[in-house]
């Protein structure tokens, strides 16, 4: 099977998928379907993006050998490392693409959600960038824990409004997200930050972040001899970090890819986001796909120490991946996440995000050959989260 042919034109890979939306929102979604994909081919889209992403992001971003964490590893660790784009993380390479895609169609307002706030201050940077008005939708917990990106978003002139339902968190903001949208459908683009909604959101997510990939054979043949890994390694919450890091290796099987969830306390804890390992499949902001639920089909509140994990589900196209035993799915907890912060911290002079720190802590889960190379992909970088390392580890720790 071809991985990158997929989704099919109604928007499913295998049974995930679709667009589950109300009738509303459909001339939108509609619109998009329609043409995404002549847009993103289109000439002068690509001189636009590509511009951006090379002067204004910052990309290529570096393929970094991490010598001494792979010493201590026994094996071969480069790091994409995402967290030195514009913004920290890797959410604007989707949000650069977006912006482009809602000047085409017209679209002045926008709005976005956020969870760490890694998206919404990339959202806001593109808005402000723009000219256009931004409205960031974040979970009243997210906003207190996340209190530096919540300013930043602030500082660029976007409008950040709390959801205060539910957890408070990142669901819970999506689902007012989608509330604005509805009642502002002729006027507003929802840029979505995660490889998850409606189709064709998982799969144009999916493309705009696939310049990790590609970077990634490029830069690994120049500093290796080849272009293909044995390992890629990512967290996954909703899933835009790991479908931008795997996109290009998905049809080559001799590339293992291994999704890092987020096990919270604990998988069997009650208290936990690894939702591909205790979710069963059902409808979540637009899309068939794996999600924590109750006997009823009511959603669970996911639990992470990390706001950008804690989601409840996980985009259709790795729910598809995960049933055809494409991809391997692995957990970290809050605290191996948090040992995985300190051990890269001490060893190579970069701090980590809560989210990139699952990704390294599930290194010491694989049985990996010393001459073998794995590539992670270090999403985002730890100033924000700063606040959370000083309140959950020992000071003489650090």
């Amino acid at each position: 099977m071809n991985y990158t042919q997929l989704p099919n034109p109604e928007g499913f890979y295998g049974v995930y998928g679709g667009a589950f939306i109300p009738e509303i929102l459909y001339p939108n979604v509609k619109a998009l379907q329609d043409t995404y994909q002549v847009m993103l081919a289109d000439i002068g889209f690509q001189e636009e993006y590509n511009d951006l992403l090379k002067n204004y992001v910052g990309r290529p971003t570096p393929l970094y050998e991490a010598k001494r964490l792979s010493q201590h590893l026994g094996f071969r660790i480069y790091l994409k490392r995402e967290d030195l784009c514009h913004t920290g993380a890797h959410k604007i390479n989707n949000t650069i693409g977006q912006i482009i895609l809602a000047g085409r169609m017209g679209k002045r307002r926008i709005i976005a959600e956020t969870g760490a706030g890694q998206h919404g201050v990339a959202t806001a940077t593109v808005c402000a960038l723009k000219g256009l008005d931004c409205i960031v939708y974040m979970g009243e917990h997210d906003i207190q824990r996340q209190a530096a990106n919540v300013a930043r978003m602030r500082m660029l002139g976007a409008t950040v409004i709390p959801a205060r339902s539910g957890s408070k968190t990142l669901k819970d903001a999506t689902n007012e997200a989608i509330r604005d949208w509805i009642s502002h459908a002729e006027d507003t683009h929802y840029i979505i930050g995660s490889a998850i909604g409606p189709h064709p959101y998982p799969d144009l997510v999916s493309r705009l972040q696939s310049v990790i990939s590609k970077e990634i054979k490029i830069q690994l043949l120049d500093q290796f001899g080849r272009s293909t890994p044995d390992y890629v390694v990512a967290c996954v919450g909703g899933g835009s970090n790991a479908a931008g890091a795997m996109f290009d290796f998905l049809d080559d099987e001799k590339v293992k890819l291994i999704l890092a969830e987020a096990a919270g306390k604990g998988i069997n804890s009650g208290s936990t986001a690894a939702t591909s390992q205790i979710g069963k499949k059902g409808v979540i902001h637009g899309c068939m796909t794996l999600l924590m639920q109750d006997q009823y089909g009511q959603i669970t509140e996911p639990y992470s120490l990390s706001a950008g994990l804690d989601y409840p589900g996980i985009g259709p196209m790795h729910a598809h991946l995960i049933e055809q035993r494409r991809v391997k799915v692995l957990s970290a907890t809050d605290d191996e996440a948090l040992r995985a912060v300190l051990e890269l911290s001490r060893l190579e002079g970069i701090i980590p995000a809560l989210e990139s720190a699952h990704a390294l802590a599930v290194l010491h889960q694989l049985t990996i050959k010393r001459d073998e190379v794995v590539v992670v992909s270090l999403s985002g970088r730890g100033d924000k989260d700063l606040g959370i390392y000083m309140e959950n580890l020992k000071m003489d720790e650090i």
